[in-house]
């Protein structure tokens, strides 16, 4: 299975950006598909989860009303839309699948067992 990243650039402050992860593969182990980011210096953190079924969501405080995940079943593709785009959302960002059964903690990278090569997104002031 092999997720890809797109739809980062630069964009200015109070813009919004599509991000696209799509799965590729026969099989898809997962439970949960989402995002984190890494910021330059920074430890890469938690932004939002998705059910693989699609059914529930989570995010970040530092992203929530400001950021929707959303997934299409059958292109097998996780969206991040993000709008009102801050200096301090700028980071590198990466998709990640979690394996079913994984474990419990939506909220960390090490759950995840699967991760796309990262897309990055520049937020100009």
């Amino acid at each position: 299975v092999y997720l890809l990243e797109s739809g980062g650039g630069l964009v200015q402050t109070g813009g919004s950006l599509r991000l696209s992860c799509a799965a590729s593969g026969r099989d898809f182990p997962f439970s949960n598909m989402a995002w984190f980011r890494q910021a330059p210096g920074k430890e890469r953190e938690f932004v939002a989860d998705i059910s693989w079924s699609g059914g529930s969501t989570f995010y970040a405080d530092s992203v929530k009303d400001r950021f929707t995940i959303s997934r299409d079943y059958f292109k097998n593709t996780v969206f991040l839309h993000m709008r009102s785009l801050k200096v301090e959302d700028a980071a590198v960002y990466y998709c990640a699948g979690k394996v079913t059964g994984a474990g419990s903690n939506n909220y960390q990278a090490a759950t995840y067992s699967y991760w796309g090569q990262g897309t990055e997104v520049t937020v100009s002031s």
